[in-house]
């Protein structure tokens, strides 16, 4: 949340805000404001871990309107020409800013775009949390055992404008409205409540605990002091 509000104390000192955010810790290496441009640097990750000969796989994930850059297919033909461990994951939520990918991209079935590189793929409902935790099981078995690159397309659905400027008027409301019965939080805890994981008693205790610490970051973001200027000639070269 610090991060968000260009702090010193985010995980990137502020410098990163929402569209460089990354946290080298916990190999979450962020995004990318250029569309597409850190599908390169994933393929350049999984090189890294199949040179130094660890097990590590490298999951990079992006939109549909990021298949349709050069980026995309430079990055994804190199994985398997070198037969890279990485996990190319498109949330095809059906557009790119105010465009339906039918109307931008020639294949629609975005996956299919992985066949032109000979990369095993499917179409996954990201709808569904527990089938898209179960086919990511699957696939990272898949990759760490050396098979090279495998490319998931997770189905799913944009609710909002791409952001809060955006009028909609690409879309109906009606179309908004009948996908808001695939609800992926309210798929999932239907899921825990049939499994009987958890009781409603156990989920409202949860949601007030998330609301909470939600407060607790918001409040330690806006109270944390802003980046001294000194701060913009530290982290330039390796010391």
């Amino acid at each position: 949340m610090a991060e968000l509000l260009g702090k010193s104390t985010g995980i990137s000192k502020g410098k990163g805000g929402s569209m460089h955010m990354a946290d080298v810790g916990k190999n979450f290496w962020g995004c990318h404001a250029v569309v597409g441009a850190h599908l390169p640097i994933a393929a350049g990750l999984a090189l890294g871990d199949q040179y130094q000969g660890t097990d590590g796989v490298t999951l990079c994930m992006f939109g549909d309107g990021a298949t349709n850059i050069g980026f995309f297919h430079e990055a994804v033909n190199l994985s398997k020409v070198w037969n890279l461990p990485v996990i190319w994951v498109c949330e095809n939520n059906q557009y790119g800013m105010g465009t339906a990918v039918e109307r931008a991209s020639a294949v629609s079935e975005i996956r299919r775009k992985a066949d032109g590189y000979n990369i095993p793929n499917e179409r996954v409902n990201g709808m569904d949390v527990m089938e898209v935790h179960q086919a990511a099981e699957r696939v990272f078995e898949i990759v760490r055992s050396g098979n090279g690159p495998y490319f998931l397309e997770i189905m799913t659905y944009r609710y909002r404008g791409h952001s809060m400027g955006d009028p909609e008027r690409y879309r109906q409301q009606e179309e908004v409205k009948c996908w808001e019965k695939e609800d992926p939080i309210g798929i999932y805890r239907d899921f825990l409540l049939f499994q009987q994981k958890i009781t409603e008693a156990e989920l409202a205790d949860l949601e007030k605990n998330v609301a909470a610490d939600l407060k607790d970051a918001v409040e330690f973001a806006e109270s944390s002091p802003e980046p001294l200027p000194q701060a913009l000639f530290e982290n330039i070269y390796v010391e």
